[in-house]
C-alpha cells in the first residue's frame, strides 16, 4: 500500500478521562465512514492537558491544595497496559484503522506524557514517553529513559509518535530519521504561529509526511477541580491549528484555528523516496566521518532487582521490567 487516507482530529478538550474515550470513539466512527485508515488525536487527550494550571507550586514550596490537585489529576490518567488503552484498541480494532494518541500514563505515583500507536487488528505497536516536558509540564511529568524512541511498522508504512516540543529537539529528530520514517504523528498542545513552520520544516528536513493534532479549548472547557490564571470562561486557552504536511513541505490539510474538526488528506507514501532522491538526513546527506549521534535505547530501570530462589521476588522483579 502507497497511498493512506490520514486524518488529525481537532477536538474539545473534555473534563474527564470516559469523556475522552467517547470522544475517540465519536471521532473514529466519523472517520471510518469515510474509509480514514489512520487517526491521530491531541497530545494528552485522555487524562488531560490542564491549561493554566499551576498545582499550587512556587519555587521551595508546594501547597496543600495544589498537592490536592496532583491527586484528582493523577486518579484520571491511565496505566499501559490497562482498561482505557484496552478501549482504545477496541475502537481501533472496531472500525479498522490505525489510532494515534496522547495520554497521560501513571506508572506507580508518576505520572508521564505518553502516546499509543494502536494499529487496525487493535494491537499496541508503539508507545512512548515524551523524553522532555515544556516548561511547567515539569511540575506533573516525570522522564524516563530512551527505550520508547522506536519507529513502529504497520501496514501503513513507518509511524512516529513525537509530542509536542519534542519535535523541536534536533537530536531526537535525527534518532527518528535513522530508523526510516513514512508518517510523523505529533499530538500537541502548542498552537502559536510558528507551529506551522516548526512542521513544515521537519516534513522537509525527514522528506516525510507529518500530521499535527492539537485541541481546541477554552477556559470554560477546563476541569473546575483546578485553579488558572483564566478570569474569562470564554478566554481561548488553545486555537488549534491542526494541520497535515506532506515530504516537499506542502501544507496539504489545514491548519484548522478556534474551532473543532477532522482534517483529511491522502499522503502518497512513495513521495518519501522521492523527497530523499535530494535529501536523506540520516543517509546520503549525512557525514558520518564528521557528525555522529549515539542515542541510548535500553531500559533503564530505577532499581534493578537480581532475581534469586524466592519466585514471589522474581515475579515482581520480571513485572517491573517490563
Amino acid at each position: 500500500m502507497t497511498v493512506v487516507r490520514a486524518v488529525v482530529g481537532q477536538v474539545r478538550a473534555p473534563c474527564d478521562t470516559g469523556a475522552a474515550l467517547a470522544c475517540v470513539a465519536e471521532c473514529a466512527s466519523r472517520a471510518a465512514r469515510e474509509n480514514v485508515e489512520l487517526v491521530v488525536f491531541p497530545e494528552a487527550l485522555v487524562g488531560g492537558y490542564l491549561q493554566g494550571a499551576g498545582f499550587g507550586a512556587v519555587i521551595r514550596d508546594r501547597s496543600e491544595v495544589g498537592r490536592t490537585e496532583f491527586l484528582v489529576y493523577s486518579l484520571g490518567a491511565v496505566e499501559i497496559p490497562g482498561p482505557e488503552v484496552g478501549q482504545l484498541a477496541e475502537i481501533a480494532r472496531e472500525h479498522g484503522l490505525h489510532l494515534v494518541g496522547g495520554l497521560i500514563e501513571r506508572a506507580g505515583s508518576t505520572l508521564y506524557c505518553a502516546a499509543v500507536i494502536i494499529d487496525d487488528t487493535g494491537q499496541m505497536v508503539g508507545r512512548r514517553r515524551k523524553v522532555m516536558s515544556m516548561g511547567s509540564e515539569r511540575l506533573v511529568w516525570g522522564h524516563r529513559d530512551g527505550s520508547t524512541l522506536r519507529v513502529s511498522p504497520t501496514r501503513l508504512g513507518r509511524l512516529a509518535s513525537v509530542v509536542c516540543w519534542e519535535n523541536l529537539m534536533p537530536a531526537l529528530r535525527l534518532a527518528f530519521y535513522a530508523q526510516g520514517v513514512d508518517t510523523r504523528c505529533a499530538p500537541t498542545a502548542y498552537a502559536r504561529d510558528v507551529q506551522l513552520a516548526a512542521k513544515r520544516h521537519i516534513a522537509v528536513e525527514c522528506h516525510c509526511f507529518v500530521t499535527a493534532a492539537n485541541q481546541v479549548a477554552q477556559a470554560k472547557d477546563l476541569p473546575p477541580t483546578y485553579a488558572t490564571g483564566y478570569d474569562d470562561p470564554r478566554d481561548v486557552v488553545c486555537r488549534g491549528t491542526s494541520v497535515i504536511v506532506d515530504p516537499f513541505g506542502t501544507v496539504v490539510a489545514g491548519p484548522l484555528a478556534d474551532e473543532e474538526g477532522l482534517l483529511a488528506a491522502h499522503l502518497d507514501l512513495d513521495d518519501v523516496t522521492r523527497g530523499h532522491f535530494e535529501l536523506d538526513a540520516a543517509g546520503h546527506y549525512s557525514r558520518p566521518d564528521v557528525f555522529t549521534l549515539t542515542v541510548d535505547t535500553r531500559v533503564r530501570p530505577v532499581v534493578d532487582l537480581v532475581a534469586g530462589n524466592d519466585p514471589a521476588r522474581d515475579a515482581v522483579t520480571a513485572e517491573g521490567a517490563g
